[in-house]
């Protein structure tokens, strides 16, 4: 038997959560109150239901203990695994007042009813008592109760009188003296008449099941539905991983206010627009021959107006000072209009250096908030401005990348579509064969019951003159096995001994050999001087032999049948490192089913990764 999933809609701290396992080792690592142990009792209620208890032990009941933290009202979940090769989904609800248990054969597609064969059969043969005594090793507990010493003894009497574990000599007894009186219940008059009606039932039956319809199409239909399911989960697995990687380079863009392509573009042209600018206001402002130029006109202008006012003040002076063959009102004039146009060319071209050194100031304020933005330093040199192309053509790379990732979104998402529409067609082809199926199965259990009915009608017409030698035989069968049985319970450990003396040895790399176990399930240690009590051994090696003495049991139950997996619950708490690396390299090679280890610790898994022992690591 393997555990393929869980989901625990609520128990205990858990709410919808949902585990998977591997074959093999599975690490299940939580540290301490993470909730490992409401797992190991989640797993164990699935298999065996959890009761509430009444009066003053209800306080401290498993029931109680794991009712759902959130009050959500649902304390339930479900349960895959794999018997016999087929699939089950067992579905528990633990509410007392609407306790609820559903199996499901998912192999067969429908639900089964959960008998106690049944249920028998999924837990390999374990009752709760030898499940929590041997496969199951709870937190920090690894030696066996008291229960478990009647049912080992059932188990080895049955063992050593039938071959069997299966057969429990009390029912056996009781099925052979009913046997006896169905037997002589069958001595009707009407036998003969039955069976030719029988046998012509038969006939009607087989020609109908021979139709070309009751051909089984369903492993072709669910096989094709698998090879959809395959494709649409990689489908949906890459589609997942493109939305993560799209929306981080998404969210990146919009962190630094880009949408697509084109927007870093317009970005970067503006920005070295801006940049062209800032090199020409900056050079313009370098510039010194506006500065002299307004100067001399400035000159010009006081000249030409000293002139100008001298012409019109003194005009006599002027004209004998200056021999100007004009009137000095005109001269006058001449000079005022020279030294306004001087005055006028000054102020331009002082507008013009004010002009480019506020052009200059506002180039060098937005070219330092995008250098720092983008750059972390708002320094203003070519080298940035390079920087800055650089990054700019990393955002227009990733903007690309978003695209295409978009666009390859879309055409998943069809595929998607496609495949799923596939898979319901392939669904309603399987939920037809299933009802095909069933209708046959239905005729083949009547074919089945008619021919058994019939054959027992034969043998009772053939041999009701043996029926009282038969019943005879059976009675001498139960006295056989009556004190075969008595003659077993006397030797209770043999059948214990030696498997639990070749495990011990296997745990324990070789440094214990051999243990005797008594009916009361007290273990001794074998010395060449005496027998050494478990008590007088070290706490870790007293949880080697009770490990020992657990796999021993388990064996022994499951003799001939599937094995459960091995659940250890922080039972390496005392072991020490080399300890734990000779329990964990043994347990790979001798146990074939899976192993479950709940623990709070790294120990066993980096045991496993430095010994190249593959496992599945589950974190809570």
């Amino acid at each position: 038997m393997r555990l393929l999933e869980l989901h625990i809609d609520g128990f205990g701290k858990f709410h919808d959560r949902t585990i998977s396992f591997n074959d093999g080792i599975n690490i299940i690592y939580g540290k301490n109150e993470a909730g490992k142990s409401t797992l190991h009792t989640f797993i164990r209620g699935m298999l065996f239901g959890i009761e509430k208890q009444r009066g003053r032990a209800s306080k401290n009941d498993l029931y109680n203990k794991y009712e759902p933290w959130a009050g959500s009202g649902t304390y339930e979940g479900w349960l895959r695994i794999e018997s016999s090769g087929e699939i089950y989904l067992i579905e528990r609800r633990f509410q007392k007042k609407s306790k609820d248990l559903t199996i499901v054969n998912e192999t067969l597609g429908r639900e089964v009813e959960p008998t106690k064969a049944l249920l028998d059969q999924l837990r390999c043969g374990l009752s709760e008592t030898a499940y929590d005594n041997t496969i199951s090793i709870g937190q920090l507990k690894c030696a066996t109760e008291g229960g478990m010493v009647s049912e080992l003894r059932n188990y080895i009497a049955n063992l050593n009188t039938s071959g069997s574990i299966a057969l429990n000599i009390t029912k056996a007894t009781a099925y052979l003296k009913a046997q006896r009186k169905e037997l002589e219940n069958q001595l009707v008059p009407e036998a003969a008449r039955t069976y030719t009606g029988l046998l012509g039932e038969i006939r009607k039956v087989e020609q109908e099941i021979s139709a070309p319809e009751y051909a089984n199409q369903l492993i072709a239909c669910r096989t094709k539905k698998t090879e959809v399911r395959k494709q649409l989960d990689n489908l949906q697995r890459e589609k997942e991983g493109l939305l993560e990687k799209a929306a981080k380079g998404r969210q990146i863009l919009l962190n630094s206010q880009f949408t697509d392509q084109a927007s870093v573009q317009v970005y970067i042209d503006d920005t070295k627009k801006l940049y062209g600018e800032y090199d020409r206001t900056r050079a313009a402002c370098s510039k010194k021959s506006r500065t002299v130029c307004a100067v001399f006109m400035f000159l010009i202008t006081l000249v030409c107006s000293g002139i100008s006012a001298a012409c019109l003040a003194a005009p006599q002076a002027v004209r004998t000072l200056i021999q100007v063959p004009l009137h000095m009102t005109a001269a006058a004039g001449i000079a005022g209009g020279i030294a306004l146009a001087a005055l006028i060319i000054a102020i331009v071209q002082l507008n013009k250096n004010s002009r480019f050194k506020k052009e200059l100031d506002t180039n060098t304020r937005l070219l330092q908030e995008i250098f720092a933005r983008h750059l972390g330093d708002s320094s203003i040199s070519p080298e940035a401005m390079n920087a800055l192309e650089g990054k700019m053509a990393e955002f227009l790379r990733l903007s690309k990348a978003v695209e295409q990732s978009e666009q390859t979104l879309e055409q998943l998402t069809a595929e998607i579509g496609q495949l799923q529409s596939k898979e319901d067609v392939f669904s309603e082809e399987i939920e037809k064969q299933q009802r095909i199926q069933w209708e046959l199965e239905k005729k083949l259990e009547h074919l089945a019951d008619c021919k058994t009915r019939a054959e027992a009608l034969k043998h009772v017409l053939a041999e009701n003159e043996r029926v009282q030698e038969e019943l005879n035989a059976i009675d001498l069968a139960q006295d056989t096995m009556t004190a075969l049985s008595t003659s077993i319970r006397d030797s209770f450990g043999l059948y214990l001994n030696k498997t639990a003396s070749d495990l011990i040895s296997g745990i324990t790399g070789g440094i214990y050999r051999s243990m005797s176990i008594d009916e009361n399930l007290d273990v001794f240690m074998n010395t060449p001087g005496k027998l050494v009590p478990i008590e007088q051994v070290s706490s870790g090696t007293m949880d080697q032999i009770y490990l020992a003495v657990r796999l021993a049991a388990a064996k022994l139950v499951q003799n001939g049948r599937d094995t459960m997996p091995l659940i250890f619950d922080d039972s390496f708490v005392l072991y020490d490192d080399d300890r734990l690396r000779t329990a964990l390299k043994w347990l790979v090679k001798a146990y074939d089913s899976q192993i479950i280890i709940f623990t709070c610790h790294q120990r066993e898994a980096q045991l496993l990764t430095a010994n190249q022992v593959k496992y599945h690591l589950i974190t809570i």
